[in-house]
């Protein structure tokens, strides 16, 4: 058994030292340059970064839009994701070439998504037409708040697939005979999907809402294609303002606005365990 354990550790020394050296280190480092004043001396200014950074407005607008834009789309990515994932269940066998076509985008450079979403929202573009055929006016969807449309629909159509996939393994494992004993009991579709699919299989649900949370934190790369390094203030999230600051060379900024951006995350995901432990209790 020892032995097995010390081969198990030796494969996974790779990864780890891969983890190690480009993730674990550079954020322990960065704390250091966090703290110094920038100059050619560094000298030690403690937490005046952290406070310069708070109080910056543009710092304050892209940490708004961020949380805003996240709140708004993973609740949205993981109740599409389980629906579908419930209805795909039905067709069984046929159900293979739907979670294909689905997983697709996930697969996609982003530039060729990026093609297709332009074409879609130009002014003149499909969506445009359908707002017309409705008896509308055209809509500028590039520009202003407006974008928010577009880069909403954007990552959800991305990242819509992965999720499904992860529900549909769980969902997998759910034994047919409580679908059948429902059905005699006169439950619907929609009973069945949140009174049993769901209850059974809520540690895959609660991974996928966190997988969710975190790639809604990654929808700048997207928003840059589209609009550049200063978008509009709708869209302006706090990548934005790092991947600036960093153009600058002003490092004190970017790693006090990402270590400040990284305590806000791993309280919340703290909260979401918490609280996941508070519901489903260990049982003796």
């Amino acid at each position: 058994m020892f032995h097995k354990k010390k081969i198990v550790w030796l494969l996974l020394l790779p990864g780890m030292a891969g983890l190690i050296l480009f993730y674990v280190a550079p954020f322990i480092g960065g704390i250091y340059y966090s703290l110094l004043d920038g100059t050619f001396q560094n000298n030690f200014v403690g937490l005046d970064n952290y406070r310069r950074v708070m109080q910056n407005s543009m710092f304050q607008l892209g940490l708004k839009n961020t949380w805003e834009l996240s709140i708004l789309c993973a609740p949205v990515i993981w109740l599409l994701s389980f629906l579908l994932a419930a209805m795909l269940k039905m067709l069984k066998e046929r159900s293979t070439a739907f979670r294909n076509i689905l997983l697709l985008p996930y697969l996609m450079p982003s530039s060729a998504m990026l093609l297709i979403w332009l074409t879609m929202f130009d002014y003149g573009g499909v969506i445009n037409r359908l707002v017309v055929a409705l008896g509308l006016e055209r809509v500028v969807w590039l520009d202003g708040v407006a974008l928010r449309v577009p880069v909403v629909l954007l990552y959800i159509w991305k990242n819509l697939g992965f999720s499904v996939v992860l529900f549909a393994s769980a969902l997998s494992a759910v034994h047919p005979s409580l679908y059948e004993y429902a059905s005699l009991e006169g439950a619907g579709w929609f009973t069945q999907a949140f009174r049993i699919t769901l209850p059974q299989i809520l540690p895959t649900a609660f991974l996928v809402f966190v997988l969710s949370w975190v790639n809604a934190f990654k929808i700048f790369k997207e928003v840059y294609f589209i609009s550049g390094a200063y978008p509009s203030d709708a869209i302006y999230t706090l990548q934005h303002f790092m991947n600036n600051k960093y153009a600058k060379l002003d490092y004190q900024d970017v790693t006090s606005a990402a270590y400040i951006f990284a305590v806000g995350v791993m309280a919340l995901f703290a909260l979401m365990y918490a609280s996941k432990a508070v519901r489903s209790p260990d049982k003796a």
